[in-house]
């Protein structure tokens, strides 16, 4: 079984300005490349993070194939601890630390990716974020860091899962982008 893992298109507010922004025009076009390279993929689910950015870049797909969208928590963007002021400084902060500096809350959410991604039935596209795709990889390469790659927008990491084991087939385009 695949699972792509698709990080959402550009979005049109800054990283901790607005809690659920939803795509530029850019991140909009990103999404019908997504489409356009997975349109063909036989027997392909589509899943995404409940945030309206993966839930709109997940849309172009599912239009064309016909399918629904099927929203799963557990692909949801990092938490924030409650009542932050600045998301982006702790964001950034996070970004330059290892796993095992990370609060149990964190490291719960890692979990729930993983969880969900073995809970998957079939060939799926899941509509994700920066962070959980570098959790997903960084577990699969035992990288320490909780940055180990840099996907781009609209990107597609492709997963093989087989036998109860998750392996890395291959990274998507890697572009860093800011944390606006």
């Amino acid at each position: 079984m695949d699972i792509y893992l698709v990080r959402h298109g550009e979005a049109e507010a800054r990283w901790g300005d607005r809690p659920d922004p939803g795509l530029t025009r850019l991140g909009r076009q990103q999404a019908r490349k997504v489409r356009d390279q997975l349109e063909s993929t036989s027997d392909l689910k589509i899943a995404s993070s409940p945030m309206l950015r993966a839930r709109e870049s997940a849309h172009p797909l599912a239009n064309i194939r016909r399918e629904s969208i099927v929203v799963e928590p557990g692909f949801r963007e990092i938490p924030t601890p409650p009542g932050l002021a600045d998301r982006r400084t702790w964001l950034r902060t996070l970004m330059k630390q290892n796993w095992d500096e990370q609060s149990p809350e964190i490291l719960q959410w890692r979990d729930g990716i993983w969880s969900a991604l073995f809970e998957l039935d079939g060939h799926t596209a899941v509509f994700t974020h920066f962070m959980v795709i570098n959790a997903v990889v960084g577990r699969l390469t035992e990288a320490e860091g909780t940055v180990c790659c840099v996907p781009d927008y609209g990107s597609i990491t492709r997963l093989r899962l087989e036998q109860r084991t998750l392996q890395l087939v291959e990274l998507g385009r890697q572009h860093m982008t800011e944390v606006k």
